[in-house]
């Protein structure tokens, strides 16, 4: 990859660049300002840059999200040209690179996460396209000697009368003017791309190979490195010996890091083995030496003792212990690795009083700063390019900035040098992070007559916030991310508690796709089929029953579903059975069921409706493939995954022959529908997987009569 400096960029960029008018001391503080700046004229253009445009007319949106597969490119720069009336086959996508400016208006700092990346640009890029429409209209007005109001844009040609023109012709005078501040917006119906199946704007490069992740970037002098991590989490390096990793070829230098024991190479080949060749032992004093067995015990006795109050509502549990019925069931979800197609992998350049890195980062605002303190570097000297990753699902969204860190770390550790630091699948799966262990303690009473009198739900698990950067959003002691989807439940419930119980571990555990509901979703849903079941009722209107008066997206998705799946009633017909979920996150709304037959114990799964709420659908080709993705992560993990610990707390998976992912054979056929919204997009990148596993495990206990309440459905085969 070319290295590209400040000239090199202007000269690529030639032309009109637009943003949003940032107050000046803003602009001090961007990196961003200094890289858009024309020579001479500075403050010519606007720090805060999303819209550029060419002397050949295209149209490239700098996007402030890290691709990695959910399609931010194409979603925000269709917001970008919807505004601009500009032709689809002109826009262009162009990562930003990490700068305040670009912050997550959501998040409050660069960061995607969270299914928020065309949530929190809705109106922002919108504003990005219509000031740039805006700039060249005023501009073509002024050079034509009419008035602006009598110029008509559409297909990226501006024009009135007979004069008609593209952008580019425009772009260099248009880029003299001041960028209004409140560029007005167009109506729903007036909108010709937003609601359309537009291609992806990154598709092609990736289908081609010409698009470049950072497994792919090669820099002049660059060594590989792969660092030997400790066996056991929360052990520490205590002594080594290299001199036969030394005696490797290829092999360069080896250094002790916090981390542990970096081997620079020649190549990634003679890294490893250089690695394999390193004598090390390990301190266990403060490692985590108990089994999964052992874990899941002391969070089922936690969760005996009740937890802290996290939700009450009405009497709480109160009314349980004296009911007619009382219903209990404990769930236990197993820790989970990410486990992205592409394995973490990063370049750093490392010279005297600078820094410049390229990486998959999800959180720039955080490995920016990450990478200059571990290098005494002022972060004005450090730069972070924010490359496509080959998937993610919450990997690459490290609140501590690990991979960063190590990186730097690397540098820091072997001198000026340009450094490719590569973990293998193995590294990830065996010293990465982890979808927290969880356990669900469920009860319920019912009357009688089958009236609910009480709902609890106690959750067990560790705190991804606690003792990191984000500790400051948890309140009164309290994570959300460890119980969401327990709480803020769409069901009239009247009587209810939801309790949580923080549990302490050297493993290391982080955001994973769709967080808190991956778990709650599964635990609430088959639970609350166990109950309608005992109430004898129909399990797709026992659940509009139960819902509350404004629950209208909930029951929108709901009814959408049971019309798509055909549904009567009948949860069993021949060798098949049906079974349904609904649940919310991050403010999306998703009712799915799915057709299940028994093979040789284990669930397969032939067909899944899905019908969704996720307000105005900016590309409904993107949402379903988002909710396809979603469906087939879900499901493959409902069904294999599970990250154990055997006795003395040593991993036992370590790749995909023991992580066993859904296979392409077993993907079921999807169909999804949207629901028409006037209401503001939210995400999708996540909201498509919690209720995947419930649907599959209510129709696995309509047609077997067993519950699976602990995961994966493998480990009662051994599949």
């Amino acid at each position: 990859m070319t290295k590209m400096n400040r000239r090199g960029f202007l000269a690529s960029s030639a032309g009109l660049v637009i943003g949003m008018t940032l107050p000046i001391a803003a602009r001090a503080q961007s990196g961003a300002a200094l890289a858009f700046q024309g020579d001479g004229s500075e403050g010519a253009f606007a720090p805060n840059a999303f819209v550029r445009v060419a002397p050949d007319d295209t149209v490239t949106v700098m996007i402030k999200h890290i691709e990695f597969g959910q399609g931010p490119y194409t979603g925000l720069s269709t917001l970008v040209a919807e505004e601009m009336d500009a032709d689809w086959s002109q826009m262009r996508a162009e990562a930003a690179p990490a700068d305040a400016v670009y912050k997550n208006l959501l998040l409050g700092m660069q960061g995607t996460g969270g299914s928020t990346a065309m949530a929190n640009s809705y109106t922002q890029m919108r504003k990005a396209g219509a000031a740039a429409r805006a700039m060249l209209v005023a501009t073509a007005a002024e050079e034509w000697g009419v008035d602006a109001s009598e110029i008509t844009v559409s297909k990226g040609r501006i024009s009135h009368g007979d004069k008609s023109t593209g952008f580019g012709a425009l772009a260099e005078k248009a880029a003299l003017r001041t960028p209004p501040e409140d560029p007005p917006l167009k109506s729903a119906d007036q909108f010709v791309l937003i609601g359309k199946d537009l291609p992806k704007l990154d598709t092609a490069a990736k289908s081609n190979g010409t698009a470049t992740f950072s497994m792919d970037l090669y820099r002049d002098g660059m060594k590989t490195v792969v660092v030997a991590h400790p066996p056991k989490f929360g052990a520490t390096m205590a002594s080594f010996d290299d001199q036969a990793a030394r005696d490797v070829p290829g092999v360069e230098d080896v250094y002790a890091i916090p981390q542990g024991v970096a081997v620079v190479a020649a190549s990634t080949y003679a890294a490893i083995r250089g690695r394999d060749a390193l004598e090390i032992e390990w301190d266990e004093s403060a490692a985590e030496t108990r089994s999964t067995d052992a874990i899941y015990e002391a969070f089922s006795e936690a969760a005996a003792q009740g937890g802290k109050d996290a939700e009450v509502m009405g009497n709480g549990a109160a009314d349980i212990d004296g009911a007619a019925q009382v219903i209990e069931a404990e769930f236990r979800f197993p820790y989970l690795a990410h486990a992205p197609m592409e394995p973490l992998d990063g370049v750093i350049e490392y010279a005297e009083g600078r820094a410049e890195v390229w990486m998959g980062s999800q959180f720039p605002s955080l490995d920016l700063p990450t990478v200059a303190n571990v290098l005494s570097l002022e972060p004005a000297n450090v730069k972070v390019n924010v490359m496509l990753a080959g998937g993610s699902f919450g990997r690459r969204a490290q609140d501590t900035a690990q991979f960063a860190n190590e990186l730097a770390e690397v540098a820091k550790a072997a001198g000026p040098g340009t450094y490719k630091l590569v973990w293998t699948r193995e590294d990830d799966l065996h010293g990465g992070y982890y979808r927290p262990l969880t356990v669900h303690r469920m009860r319920a009473g019912l009357t009688e007559d089958g009236t609910l009198t009480g709902w609890e739900d106690v959750v067990v698990n560790q705190s991804i916030m606690a003792g990191g950067p984000m500790a400051r959003m948890m309140k009164d002691g309290l994570d959300p991310t460890s119980y969401e989807g327990s709480t803020k439940m769409p069901y009239d419930l009247v009587n209810a508690r939801t309790g949580w119980a923080q549990m302490e571990s050297p493993v290391s555990v982080l955001w994973w796709r769709s967080v808190g509901h991956s778990h709650t979703g599964y635990a609430t849903e088959v639970f609350l089929d166990m109950v309608l079941e005992a109430q004898g009722k129909d399990p797709v209107q026992g659940r509009l029953d139960l819902l509350k008066p404004d629950m209208s997206r909930d029951r929108g998705v709901l009814e959408k579903v049971a019309e798509m799946a055909g549904w009567d009633g009948t949860k069993v017909k021949g060798d098949k059975a049906y079974g349904v979920a609904l649940h919310e996150s991050f403010n999306t709304y998703v009712a799915q069921i799915a057709e299940v037959s028994d093979v040789d114990g284990m669930p397969k799964v032939h067909r899944v409706w899905c019908a969704v709420d996720c307000g105005i659908a900016v590309n409904p080709n993107v949402i379903r493939a988002q909710m396809e993705g979603g469906i087939g992560y879900g499901l493959g993990t409902v069904l294999f995954n599970e990250i154990t610990l055997g006795d003395g707390g040593e991993v036992k998976q370590s790749n995909f022959d023991t992580y066993r992912m859904l296979r392409i054979h077993e993907m079921p056929e999807v169909m999804v529908e949207i629901i028409p919204s006037e209401a503001d997009p939210t995400g999708v990148g996540e909201p498509g997987l919690p209720p995947i596993g419930p649907a599959v495990a209510n129709a696995w206990r309509a047609l077997t009569g067993e519950n699976v309440t602990t995961l994966p459905f493998a480990k009662k085969t051994g599949a």
